[in-house]
């Protein structure tokens, strides 16, 4: 239903459109949110972008940053209707062509996120308006970003009174208004005053993080180049800017975190006394230094930098200290596709001041017919979110660990203790600028604990021949510590495997919380998410060559699993034939294991021996197994060796573009949960939220 419909106003929509009146209104923050919000909650998702900031063949950030967290194929140049060139041109030709475009997604997707365009002289008599006319003519209701900053309540409700009466007078529908960019102190009273216009409103404070540039950004501004210090911590944001003119111990009294410093090159007295800072304890860690003047520091002192190996990044460019700091001072942040922590604060934002269930009521949203990757992984968030349970992270020195702890304690998914040395943690973290002070941080080496648990596994471990002298030895490896933490109620359950085997993983688990009741295999399952759905894969992570015995365990284990993520449990034995076409050892194991189930739990839906075609694929079940009531339907899957697991996972992830999920391990009495080495910060968060939800069901049914 477009402008022709009566007063323009769509009828039920699966689209939203986000436009503000100016620009620098944070408008990607909250489209950002409200993309997350819709993945998880309305099946396949799209982006739209009716007008292209993009020219001469730039990119469009924005829309790029938001297609990374989409759940559909669509390709760059699908997801955007004119250019501000095509507008400028012809107005009333780009808008049929916009129409058109957007209703090429539309039909691709359950839902669409428009994004509005950004100010930049687009036509008379504003941009509002047109985006405006635009939303109308899609059928899209429209949610309102308006900048907070430096506004008072005042002016910012006459501010949306101004923008609804244009987006009325386009016949467009507003649904709801969000303040970006507000004082902290005011949220309550810009939230309740924005009320008055008969919308919900919702405001979301300033964060820092969100506009201040990166040390790359303000390298490329000043198209300097890396001097020295590691370039990954190019990716830290520089929350202030300071320039050192004074003598260096007046400069290092007004040092805080985050701040980039800008001196003369040959200040070398600067330039020693900061870098030694930034490496001292009890000083703040800088985001970097800004060498100007288009010199080198002299060679002796470069020597003496170099021999010092600062991680702290040290740039150089060829601007005067007045146009270096000019230039840096007016440098602004993007959250583009590689702002990992810009993406954790928006989200953030959002998740802690939007009330996400009337924002979704405003849209009137559908009920979605599948489960996409994204949704799965936001309800994981979700659930661990609901009730904090407590992880040790054991590997508290790994980059990698680090950042994902940021993320989980930024967006609030778990209490966390990381092992490590305490100023080796506090410091790598400190530079690239994850703030720990919620997190628990101890030195195995130094813990209080040590005696307790040096007694506590040498009394497990006696009947092995295990004195105090040697539990004091192996309770300072960080496995066997957290894996003791765990035992002793100190935490919830542990996630390590980002720098160790597996097997260093488990190992601990099974000296010492040992196996659940009424199970005695430790296996594995990998949530497989597929485009339209999430199946259980089990094992293919653990147990070799399984007998009989241990198949039934898996495969009640990964039934229980599936369950308490959401999956209902319709569990398929997989082997080589299905039902009673084939004969052999491996096909009798199967069968058996099959049996086992069914007489240990005979309300659990299994079907076996049954080949995976069989197992998934409706039509093929109809001539296969047509009175079945697990095939053609499975959601769980399990294989009949670790050979056949671990290949059909990584073919599935690869071929069909699967996201997979875990190992999650199962059969435990504690949760413990074991990382690949090749981990990324995003499987870390969903294998720490995945954990935090299985604490939650024990602690249930205690």
């Amino acid at each position: 239903m477009g402008a022709d419909s009566p007063e323009g106003l769509p009828g039920t929509s699966s689209s939203i459109y986000i436009a503000s009146p100016e620009g620098d209104t944070g408008k990607s923050t909250i489209a950002l949110g409200a993309l997350h919000l819709l993945a998880a909650t309305g099946g396949r998702v799209g982006v739209f972008r009716p007008i292209s900031r993009a020219a001469s063949g730039e990119r469009d950030y924005i829309l790029e940053l938001l297609m990374e967290h989409d759940s559909v194929e669509l390709s760059y140049d699908e997801c955007i209707g004119v250019t501000y060139e095509d507008v400028h041109s012809d107005p009333e030709a780009t808008l049929a062509e916009i129409v058109d475009r957007f209703h090429a997604v539309e039909e691709q997707c359950d839902s669409v996120l428009v994004i509005g365009s950004d100010f930049t002289d687009v036509a008379s008599p504003s941009e509002l308006s047109f985006n405006a006319r635009i939303a109308a003519n899609l059928g899209t209701p429209m949610l309102l970003a308006l900048k907070a900053a430096d506004r008072s309540p005042d002016e910012i409700v006459s501010l949306a009174e101004v923008c609804l009466s244009e987006i009325r007078g386009e016949h467009a529908q507003a649904v709801a208004l969000i303040a970006n960019r507000c004082d902290p102190d005011d949220l309550d009273t810009i939230r309740e005053r924005l009320e008055g216009t008969g919308l919900p409103a919702w405001a979301l404070p300033e964060d820092p993080v969100l506009v201040a540039p990166t040390m790359n950004e303000l390298m490329t501004a000043l198209d300097g180049e890396l001097f020295s210090g590691d370039r990954e911590l190019l990716d830290r944001e520089a929350l202030s800017v300071m320039v050192g003119g004074m003598t260096a111990e007046h400069i290092l009294e007004r040092l805080t975190d985050g701040v980039a410093v800008i001196a003369p090159a040959d200040r070398s007295d600067v330039l020693l006394a900061l870098v030694t800072a930034n490496a001292a304890q009890g000083f703040p860690k800088l985001s970097g230094i800004i060498l100007n003047g288009g010199i080198k520091p002299h060679p002796m002192i470069e020597s003496l930098v170099e021999g010092l190996r600062p991680a702290l990044p040290i740039i150089t460019c060829e601007q005067g200290t007045y146009e270096t700091a000019r230039t840096a001072a007016h440098a602004r942040g993007r959250v583009g596709v590689e702002s990992v922590r810009k993406i954790d604060a928006a989200l953030t934002l959002m998740e802690n001041h939007v009330d996400s269930d009337s924002l979704l009521d405003k849209l009137r949203l559908s009920a979605p017919t599948v489960v996409t990757p994204q949704m799965f992984e936001y309800q994981l968030v979700a659930r661990a979110k609901s009730d904090r349970k407590r992880i040790v992270l054991p590997e508290g020195t790994d980059d990698r660990i680090l950042r994902a702890s940021g993320r989980l304690l930024r967006r609030g998914v778990a209490d966390l203790t990381l092992l490590g040395n305490v100023d080796e943690v506090h410091s790598r973290a400190q530079e690239l600028g994850i703030d720990l002070s919620d997190a628990e941080v101890i030195d195995p080496q130094k813990s209080e604990h040590r005696e307790q648990f040096a007694q506590t596994y040498a009394d497990l471990r006696a009947h092995k021949g295990v004195n105090l002298d040697r539990a004091h030895h192996v309770i300072s490896d960080v496995s066997y510590f957290g894996t003791l933490m765990v035992h002793a109620g100190m935490v919830d359950g542990m996630v390590s495997g980002a720098a160790h085997t597996t097997a260093h993983t488990i190992r601990p688990a099974f000296e010492i919380v040992k196996t659940t009741e009424g199970v005695s295999t430790v296996s594995s399952v990998f949530f497989m998410c597929l485009a339209d759905r999430v199946l259980a894969y089990g094992d293919c992570a653990i147990v070799p060559d399984p007998s009989a015995e241990q198949l039934a365990d898996i495969a009640i284990s990964s039934a229980a699993t599936a369950s308490q993520f959401g999956i209902e449990p319709r569990v398929a034995l997989l082997s080589y034939s299905t039902g009673e076409s084939g004969s052999g050892a491996d096909v009798d194991k199967v069968r058996e294991a099959t049996e086992l189930v069914r007489d240990r739990d005979p309300d659990l839906l299994v079907e076996g021996p049954i080949q995976y075609d069989a197992a998934v694929e409706p039509s093929v079940a109809k001539s296969k197994m047509p009175d079945s009531d697990v095939a053609g339907r499975a959601t769980v899957l399990v294989f009949p060796d670790l050979n056949t697991g671990n290949n059909t996972y990584k073919a599935v992830q690869r071929s069909a573009g699967a996201v997979a999920i875990g190992p999650v391990l199962q059969g435990l009495a504690a949760p413990i949960n074991d990382l690949s080495r090749g981990a990324l910060v995003s499987d870390i968060v969903n294998t720490v939220a995945i954990t935090a939800i299985q604490a939650q069901a024990l602690a249930d049914n205690r």
